[in-house]
């Protein structure tokens, strides 16, 4: 029996579109000598569609689409990820459901069964759990249908089990030969290995081959890695599809064989993948062909310059360099190097009249107060209001540069450096971001990010002689200690106990929660670690909790 995995990149309420793309791989399927191809999680409507599921007229037209692409299933039958309406008189108003197409109709469907809540998820605002799960009937053979989290009630690795419900236990239990299950699995660093022990446990617990179709691409902060794959009766991966981008995988489930088991990045190659494939498709699928960003000839706009170019082209990015009294020479001559290492377009804006008339302007305001943080952000908002006027002017959009490590403690300026439409490295710690420096220039083969950039101390340049370990804890303290507290919810105390300066811990903490009200006010970032600051956490601003 041969299936296809079709592992599609859709655009979020692009229903036309998402559905052109579905039936041209069904007729390739079938070209293929497939008898089934399987879709993500909602395919037609792409996922998350979020709030648009209130809109009645965009679930009818969801609907409609299924029917349409029902039609090209001829001589192939197929499985679309969809939302219908619950018919019942109680509960949600929708289900999140798969179609089982063939003879040119919708001839059965089934509903997914278990609704995250956690982190990015939000299922049960819209939609009602099915009811008892049920296999579909495919060329005479009982296969199991689940979808996404229907698959993630693993209690060996979680630790305890998230649901009442175990959907794959009780569709082995009912006759299922093979499980399918048809995903939308967002990507952060280190998921893949947990995510494919998490797949061989339940293949392994069942005693049945797992199919696991995932959508691929990036929506939102969000950024789904693709890697369909295979896994057979005894828990062991028999193929699987490229990740980071679209494919089409055949297996066949009789014989087990396969021409493709492709390889899955590994360490920092899976992060910057990802961070290539969302800032792409978060500018293409916002509108937007270029891309204009403010270059400082520190790392993390050098990091984001790079992946700006290795996502859209070269020739759609612009640097600018925006030197002020305080700016250094190797500012200005790593960020010209790094731009002509690139091939970007690269401008030179200095803004030191533009600073002193701000100054001059606010003198008279300012008299007997010590210059302080106020002049400092005074010149990060020069430059946030240059880059937002290139934006404005030619219709590019402005990437930030902040990294995650700075963000979490407010070592960033509103209407300043925070300016623009997508904040690249937002979820990236700092010492993250050296790896990525290092792994670009090796990915190369060459210096593409200046050795200097590397190797210099982090400073925002905004005073005389300043670094950032001026205001900060050195970055490796700082970067363990946020995980603790932000990714691990440790508390205080229990920082303190692993060995952390308790004095350290508590600025620390101090800044993390004093900061939230920045963060809620940053740019659109991309995801890539477990926790990172955006959907999938939901702090309060005006809040007080004492450790």
């Amino acid at each position: 029996m041969k299936i296809a995995l079709a592992q599609i990149n859709p655009m979020v309420g692009d229903i036309q579109g998402n559905s052109a793309k579905i039936i041209n791989l069904i007729s390739e399927a079938r070209s293929a000598g497939a008898s089934l191809a399987v879709f993500p999680e909602l395919a037609v409507m792409g996922y998350p569609p979020r709030d648009l599921l209130l809109k009645p007229r965009f679930v009818r037209a969801n609907v409609e689409a299924v029917h349409r692409i029902a039609e090209s299933c001829r001589g192939i039958a197929a499985l679309i990820g969809f939302v219908e309406s619950n018919t019942d008189t109680v509960g949600r108003q929708l289900r999140n459901a798969a179609a089982y197409c063939t003879d040119g109709q919708v001839k059965q469907v089934r509903y997914k069964s278990l609704l995250p809540t956690y982190d990015v998820f939000d299922e049960q605002r819209y939609f009602e759990p099915g009811p008892e799960v049920a296999v579909v009937e495919h060329a005479g053979v009982p296969v199991g249908v689940s979808i996404c989290e229907d698959l993630w009630n693993d209690e060996q690795l979680i630790g305890r089990r998230l649901y009442q419900r175990d959907p794959i236990g009780q569709l082995a239990a009912v006759g299922a030969k093979f499980i399918i299950n048809m995903s939308a699995s967002p990507f952060w660093q280190n998921k893949y290995p947990f995510r494919m022990r998490l797949f061989g446990n339940q293949a392994k617990r069942c005693k049945l081959p797992l199919v696991f179709v995932n959508q691929v691409g990036g929506n939102d902060e969000l950024i789904f890695d693709g890697a369909s794959a295979v896994i057979d009766a005894k828990g062991e991966l028999a193929a699987q599809a490229r990740a980071f981008e679209e494919d089409l995988l055949v297996v066949d489930l009789i014989s087990s064989a396969s021409d493709r088991c492709e390889p899955y990045p590994k360490g920092i190659a899976a992060v910057y993948e990802a961070l290539v494939l969302g800032t792409r498709d978060y500018v293409r699928k916002c509108g937007f062909k270029e891309a204009v960003l403010g270059l400082s000839g520190g790392i993390d706009s050098a990091v984001t310059a790079a992946i700006a170019a290795a996502a859209l082209g070269p020739k759609a990015v612009t640097g600018v360099s925006m030197p002020s009294r305080y700016s250094s020479e190797h500012s200005r001559t790593d960020a010209d190097a790094l731009a002509r290492n690139l091939g970007i377009e690269f401008k030179i804006i200095p803004i030191g009249e533009i600073h002193e008339a701000f100054e001059n302007t606010l003198h008279s305001h300012f008299v007997g107060l010590e210059p302080d943080i106020t002049e400092e952000n005074i010149q990060a908002r020069n430059r946030g209001a240059i880059l937002m006027a290139l934006s404005n002017k030619y219709g590019s959009l402005l990437l930030t540069t902040g990294n995650k490590s700075e963000l979490a403690v407010g070592y960033c300026t509103l209407y300043g450096d925070m300016c623009g439409g997508l904040a690249v490295i937002s979820d990236v710690p700092k010492m993250l971001v050296y790896q990525l420096a290092e792994y670009i220039n090796e990915r190369a083969g060459k210096e593409i990010i200046p050795r200097n950039t590397l190797n210099k101390p982090p400073s925002a340049e905004l005073r005389p002689d300043q670094t950032d370990q001026d205001s900060l804890p050195p970055y490796d303290v700082l970067d363990v200690l946020l995980e603790q507290y932000i990714t691990n919810e440790k508390s205080v105390d229990e920082i303190i106990a692993a060995g952390i300066d308790p004095d350290t811990v508590q600025k620390v903490v101090k800044l993390v929660d004093m900061n939230e009200y920045k963060r809620k006010q940053a740019a659109q970032g991309l995801k890539v670690t477990s926790r990172a600051f955006g959907v999938g956490r939901r702090m309060p601003i005006a809040a007080k909790f004492r450790y």
